[in-house]
């Protein structure tokens, strides 16, 4: 690897360390194996680096959260079966993943002070839209985009809640079973 190449590995690796707020410089030159000047040369200030360490982790995140959701429930699932069998994934990845779902609440809060991060933030949302329509509805985005955006963000409104439960408190958080009771219970009154 080049000193670049070095300096996102080594950025990357603070940041699921450290988080996005705490990492310095110096902690991403010692954990790179190159100068302070190598930053600068190449991205020209910290936050440059770490902005860019971080839309690559989250691109890995999306990666990986993609192919733990590619699991399937089988050809003959319910919508039920489906959204168990995606949930447990999902829940299972707030374990392995956990550095980068609190990195993310983390810089919710730098969003205004970071606009860049709001773009890619953005863009990733609308394509993590489309792709949980995908996954939970076998909707095909490209044929009906309103409608895979409107049920994606119900999803991705789910999600953003149990990743926020679950970073608090693992143990109470609720499973994909409690998930699906719950939803049984709100579309029963709807339906009344």
């Amino acid at each position: 690897m080049g000193n670049r190449e070095d300096l996102l590995a080594g950025a990357k690796r603070c940041l699921m360390e450290k988080g996005y707020a705490a990492v310095t410089a110096r902690d991403i030159a010692a954990a790179s194996g190159t100068s302070l000047a190598a930053i600068g040369y190449h991205f020209r200030t910290t936050r440059a680096l770490l902005d860019q360490a971080l839309v690559e982790a989250m691109a890995e995140w999306g990666e990986e959260l993609r192919r733990a959701l590619a699991v399937d429930a089988g050809p003959d699932a319910t919508p039920e079966q489906r959204f168990e069998v995606a949930w447990n994934e999902i829940i299972e990845s707030f374990a392995r993943l956990r550095p980068l779902w609190a990195i993310q609440f983390e810089l919710i809060a730098q969003m205004d002070r970071t606009p860049e991060l709001r773009e890619a933030f953005a863009t990733a949302n609308h394509e993590a839209r489309l792709g949980l329509a995908e996954i939970f509805h076998r909707l095909d985005p490209a044929a009906d985009e309103a409608e895979a955006l409107r049920l994606g963000s119900f999803h991705q409104a789910l999600l953003g809640g149990v990743a926020a439960q679950w970073l608090v408190d693992p143990d109470s958080a609720p499973s994909a079973q409690d998930l699906i009771r719950a939803l049984r219970t709100i579309a029963g009154q709807f339906t009344t």
